[in-house]
């Protein structure tokens, strides 16, 4: 029998669910814990997965668990890491990794130290449609790329999330809640980022919530709510991002990449799946064929249809890594480069300056077909 890592998970809020259903149909993880420091939600978890309900310290101390996933909220990754790191284990956590680069310069040094691993979401440029696109690039089909667009916009959260407070609170906005999706993906497409330039705005100072059980509360806006980018990669593209949660409605694709050779659409970096399209110079753009991957393949049921959903896939190819000895591709000089990217941006708005990056990384592995099936379960 293949080897397993032992999983646990310290924050069981909505997405601990998605990594708890998620998780079995890949190899080398094994879900077995999970802890919260509001004891019930743990053991409401457990219940529900069949998995063990621990204290935060006792998961901590488990012998049978090699990699602890943090889905603590934004502001508590940090410690709880550092946490992790201290009992000697490898943490994987949810999106953003730190809210500071300071802070995960901290973390590198601990887990270089101790020669612990840290991984980090988003996973979701390892989906068909964002490595199609890979392919694509690596293959030379467009040539250079030259520069790009990038769109992220709505009208934020208070329309529909019971508890929108924090999103608009310091370390959320849309550039650091929504953003590691779309700068991950273009990182592993286009490579570093090497200097950033931005403009922020907040237009409403406090919004009303329209969701229950709160529906009509107001409550404040302390980060800026709408941020216009350009972001100079090393290799010298030249990408504008739009992030704002100031948008009613839009026309905008979610990626597009303008190349020597011809032009790319690639669809929103949030979701694995989606249709890439593709033109040779000044042709019509077409849709290409869904890529044989395992990871392109629809298997949830949403609200728009059936979609692929393939989280944990990260978390699985960090264990496998780590049994293998080789590098993991959602590792911390990616998420560590995303956060320099991201906090750059909102200083660059704070300070009218160009901001250069004071990190870079390597272009994670590509996920092939081969190498995705590899992650999956043998059934």
């Amino acid at each position: 029998m293949a080897r397993k890592l032992g999983i646990g998970v310290i924050g069981c809020g909505n997405i601990s669910a998605t990594y708890f259903s998620l998780a079995p149909m890949f190899g080398g993880i094994e879900m077995r814990a999970c802890a919260d420091i509001d004891m019930k939600a743990a053991q409401a978890r457990a219940r529900a997965f069949n998995l063990r309900a621990e204290t935060v310290d006792g998961l901590l101390a488990a012998k049978d668990i090699d990699i602890v996933v943090n889905l603590t909220v934004p502001a508590a990754h940090y410690g709880v890491s550092k946490k992790v790191l201290e009992a000697g284990k490898h943490v994987y956590s949810e999106k953003p990794f730190v809210l500071s680069l300071k802070e995960g310069l901290d973390l590198k040094k601990r887990a270089d130290r101790q020669g612990l691993r840290i991984g980090s979401a988003p996973d979701s440029f390892l989906g068909g449609a964002h490595q199609l696109a890979r392919n694509l690039i690596d293959a030379g089909k467009l040539g250079g790329i030259t520069s790009g667009t990038c769109f992220v916009m709505g009208h934020g959260m208070e329309h529909w999330h019971p508890n929108p407070d924090f999103f608009f609170q310091p370390g959320a906005g849309p550039v650091l809640d929504i953003g590691p999706y779309y700068i991950t993906d273009l990182i592993q497409l286009l490579g570093p980022v090497a200097r950033v330039a931005a403009f922020t705005a907040t237009p409403a100072k406090e919004r009303t919530i329209l969701s229950k059980p709160r529906r009509g509360q107001k409550i404040p806006v302390n980060t800026p709510t709408t941020v216009h980018a350009i972001l100079e990669f090393a290799g010298g593209a030249v990408v504008t991002l739009a992030a704002s949660w100031d948008v009613w409605l839009h026309g905008h694709a979610p990626i597009e990449l303008y190349g020597e050779a011809g032009t790319m659409f690639v669809p929103d970096p949030n979701f694995f799946g989606g249709t890439v399209a593709y033109t040779k110079a000044s042709k019509a753009a077409k849709t290409l064929p869904k890529w044989e991957h395992p990871f392109a393949v629809a298997n949830e049921k949403h609200a728009h249809g059936m979609m692929a959903n393939y989280r944990a896939a990260g978390l699985a190819d960090m264990a496998l890594a780590i049994m293998e000895g080789r590098p993991h591709r959602c590792s911390l000089e990616l998420a560590l480069h995303a956060v320099d990217v991201m906090t750059g941006i909102l200083r660059s708005g704070e300070t009218g300056k160009l901001v250069a990056m004071q990190t870079t990384c390597e272009r994670p592995a590509a996920l092939g077909v081969k190498e995705a099936r590899a992650l999956l379960a043998r059934r």
